[in-house]
């Protein structure tokens, strides 16, 4: 019966276009999949999420977690560009052969044959394939052959314009020269998606998948002039290691000084690393505190959430919500003054720590909590599994369908984010000695699991300690319990998880890892 409904309203769209230009349902057996994807946009700035800001307020993403499975421990990626192409291939970065950083930077470059992006699978099976908003791997952006449709800031490709984020960008559409783009780009993209949902520039009969990639909240975290006095007296408590020392972490971590005490003893971004991000200006910069950049941050984020909510609403407008998957996350975290960073690259849940929410109203349960840690591996398989397709290829992470059906399951992979700074593909088949298995700020390559409510990380440089967190008693990851002789064999059974892990995942590097300290 569904099958004669479904081909009475084709045929009624083909012979009367007209009747249907304000309406965008997909008429396949297929779901379409919207995939909201932020960036540096730290789990604690949303208010349904445990350690937000209790002033935080994001009531469009609160209410898409109502309508879904929200996972609390959610590990996408390390950094901007590691983390996007672990969306489009499924593999950890030392699994995408030949992507690489080249030329001035943001530059990289790949071989598309040698390094496919599954959404050219996508369109092949029948989905219309749409990008819009940031790209961040490789000057090739795949028009034509991963999309049918982008609206894209190609950061690698134009450089110049690349610290742009909000303002001014260089927006190419489908595949023609770029053009300078008035706007605040958190609203524009948004726009383009909401139009997009509406029906404009796709095939109306194909399912489709959409990425969104916002740019916001990247350095340097501009808010809408609409939020410019949001969180207008509000405060953030000052992190227990904002300042060194940090007793049982790595020597690395000994040196991270983001913050100093200013005139009133509060925390004010150091001088030093005033320059280290997007926008930094140093005359305007000087002195500010930790509580004036934590409400800029914030008030950036206000506009994601507005564009969250806009998109729902025309996906529920137009009738398309219930047969859409959506995927609410972002690249990576980002912190604020924990263990003194402004940043995230670093292992631990306040520097990479994503938000994840996943909804299908009618398919996936309601305002359920997942705890079990997940990775960004995890999200195309499951992705294909919405689909019904197959896998073109072995993917590094798992199908998260189980958790989805009951978030309390019992959850049989290991999960775990490995970090190789800017190298990718064979680049990392071995751990170079120092400072070559060094990001340039300083932080070494390292791999991280994540089981129940423990987490394991490896150095991968000579002599340095295993750290073991229990994040239920300590979730700010101040106490490194890898060495008390009670937790001997846990961290023998995480040790060993991790490098089961690595094998599994075809990680050569795995032969070349430095020994820890004993």
């Amino acid at each position: 019966m569904k099958q004669i409904v479904t081909a009475a309203i084709l045929l009624l769209y083909l012979l009367q276009p007209d009747q249907f230009e304000s309406t965008s349902m997909c008429y396949a057996t297929q779901p379409n999949i919207l995939f909201i994807y932020t960036d540096d946009h730290s789990y604690r700035t949303i208010s349904c999420y445990e350690h937000a800001e209790s002033w935080a307020r994001t009531p469009n993403i609160d209410r898409l977690a109502k309508r879904g499975v929200r996972f609390t421990h959610a590990y996408i990626g390390t950094w901007c560009m590691p983390s996007r192409t672990t969306m489009l291939t499924g593999l950890h970065q030392y699994g995408v052969k030949t992507m690489r950083m080249e030329g001035e930077y943001p530059g990289s470059e790949y071989d598309p044959k040698e390094s496919p992006f599954w959404p050219a699978v996508f369109r092949k099976h029948g989905y219309h394939t749409a990008h819009m908003g940031k790209w961040h791997s490789g000057r090739d952006s795949g028009f034509g052959r991963d999309w049918d449709h982008q609206m894209v800031w190609n950061r690698p490709k134009y450089p110049a314009n690349s610290p742009n984020y909000y303002h001014d960008q260089l927006v190419s559409i489908d595949g023609g020269p770029p053009k300078l783009t008035p706007g605040y780009s958190t609203d524009n993209y948004t726009q383009w998606a909401v139009d997009y949902i509406q029906g404009k520039n796709r095939d109306r009969t194909k399912p489709w998948y959409l990425w969104l990639c916002y740019g916001g909240v990247h350095a340097p975290y501009t808010p809408a002039d609409r939020h410019l006095n949001d969180y207008a007296h509000a405060t953030v408590d000052t992190p227990k290691d904002i300042y060194p020392p940090r007793p049982g972490k790595p020597s690395y971590m000994q040196k991270i000084a983001a913050w100093e005490k200013g005139a009133n003893r509060e925390p004010v971004l150091s001088d030093k690393a005033i320059g280290s991000e997007v926008g930094d200006d140093p005359m305007r910069d000087k002195g500010r505190s930790l509580d004036s950049w934590s409400r800029q941050y914030h008030q950036a984020v206000r506009a994601l959430d507005e564009g969250v909510g806009r998109v729902l609403a025309k996906l529920e407008e137009t009738g398309q919500l219930e047969n859409t998957l959506v995927i609410f996350t972002s690249d990576q975290g980002y912190a604020w003054g924990q263990h003194g960073f402004r940043a995230k690259l670093a292992p631990y849940d306040a520097n990479i720590r994503s938000p994840l929410i996943i909804s299908m109203p009618g398919t996936i349960p309601e305002g359920k909590v997942c705890r079990t840690p997940v990775g960004g591996v995890d999200l195309p398989p499951t992705i294909f599994a919405f689909a019904d397709m197959q896998l073109p290829w072995v993917m590094h992470g798992h199908d998260l369908t189980p958790l989805l059906k009951n978030p309390d399951t019992v959850w049989p992979h290991t999960t775990m984010l490995p970090f190789t700074a800017d190298k990718f593909g064979a680049d990392c088949d071995h751990v170079p000695p120092p400072p070559g298995n060094q990001h340039k700020t300083g932080i070494p390559w390292y791999v991280l699991v994540a089981e129940k409510n423990y987490k394991y990380i490896r150095t991968l440089q000579q002599n340095e300690p295993e750290e073991l967190y229990d994040l239920t008693l300590d979730p700010e990851e101040l106490k490194n319990i890898a060495h008390e002789p009670m937790q001997l064999e846990l961290l023998q059974r995480l040790r060993a998880s991790a490098l089961a892990e690595l094998r599994r995942t075809n990680a050569k590097l795995v032969d070349t890892l430095p020994p820890v300290l004993e």
